[in-house]
């Protein structure tokens, strides 16, 4: 498995991690679409084993439950993984209330929750601790501070972001830069071949700052995959079926060609449609690493070959094109005269 450096900081990750959101029996989101806990070890050893060893997790999935699973399965391996989670949401989400300071990128949550967390997980230390969304009601400068705390405390290696919008990640660029503290190292966007909207602010961003992009959602909530067929409902017990508004964003006409031109490539190389979106993401310099969920060793396994798998520069050419979706203003006027 390749190791890629994250941005310009110094720490590496795999080309694909493993995404954790899968692990836990979840009561609130993801309910009845989460592994069962031997499952989950199950995938956790094979990804280890092949050579994935950078995992994404959250305080808010399952309600806490995937790192707490995820802490278990760790005992003896902490050295082999670079470990990845997030603040931001209530960790038990909509099953119970909880205090407004127990939420949100104020001061007191992040460092209350960084100590939950690291609790759950059974260890001293994060290798990368990640906004899990900005939050406009805390002052950028008091978010970056108490990030920089934690990287001070030794408590946290690295910190990134996720679903900034591109202002804010300027902002808070900037907000680190005046303090002369821990900046962001790393956005995790979602980003795929049927969701190319990133490419818009938040790639261009990671290109001009040198940070690292963790792709999340890779295979469009598993549209890309090729298990959903055009004209028909999505099957039971999958993700889409269960998220219908989800459903209708990913069901366009232009995503049906995109896949059915994934589905070519896919025939071609004589692989995975997943394969063929996960090895289309890791020919774009700005990615470090593409975050694939897994609920079972055999979805793992499919998506694993996406690693070995390299598109020609044409296989490249041909899904940009049909995917490429209308840019808008100034996006489209710009890009007619220089890249943007």
């Amino acid at each position: 498995m390749e190791q890629r450096q994250l941005g310009r900081c110094g720490l590496r990750v795999s080309s694909l991690s493993l995404g954790a959101m899968t692990f836990g029996d979840a009561k609130g989101f993801m309910k009845d679409v989460t592994s069962d806990d031997s499952e989950g070890r199950r995938v956790l050893d094979a990804a280890l084993e092949a050579g994935v060893d950078t995992v994404d997790t959250a305080n808010a999935y399952a309600e806490g439950l995937s790192e707490t699973l995820l802490g278990q399965w760790l005992k003896g391996r902490r050295q082999q993984v670079t470990l990845c989670t997030k603040v931001r949401f209530p960790t038990q989400g909509t099953i119970a209330p909880m205090h407004p300071n127990e939420q949100g990128l104020s001061r007191k949550s992040i460092l209350w929750n960084c100590e939950q967390s690291l609790r759950r997980l059974q260890t001293d230390y994060v290798d990368l601790y990640q906004a899990h969304m900005q939050d406009r009601s805390v002052p950028i400068e008091e978010t970056m501070a108490a990030f920089d705390q934690l990287v001070r405390d030794g408590k946290v290696r690295y910190v990134g972001c996720s679903n900034y919008a591109g202002y804010r990640v300027g902002e808070a660029l900037w907000a680190a830069d005046r303090l002369g503290g821990a900046r962001y190292e790393s956005m995790q966007i979602q980003w795929s071949l049927a969701a190319r909207d990133a490419e818009r602010e938040l790639v261009p961003a990671a290109r001009q700052f040198g940070m690292g992009i963790l792709v999340w959602s890779p295979l469009a909530g598993g549209f890309l995959s090729g298990k959903y067929k055009r004209d028909e409902p999505p099957p039971k017990g999958s993700r889409l079926a269960a998220w219908k508004d989800s459903w209708a964003a990913r069901a366009t006409q232009q995503n049906w060609n995109t896949l059915d031109a994934v589905q070519a490539v896919a025939k071609h190389h004589g692989v995975s449609p997943a394969a063929v979106s996960l090895a289309w993401l890791l020919t774009k310099p700005e990615v470090s690493s593409v975050i694939v969920g897994a609920r079972t060793v055999a979805q793992l396994k499919e998506n694993l070959a996406a690693a070995e798998l390299k598109l020609s520069p044409e296989d490249v050419k041909q899904l940009d094109k049909v995917s490429t979706p209308d840019w808008g203003y100034p996006y489209s006027f710009i890009g007619a005269r220089e890249p943007w």
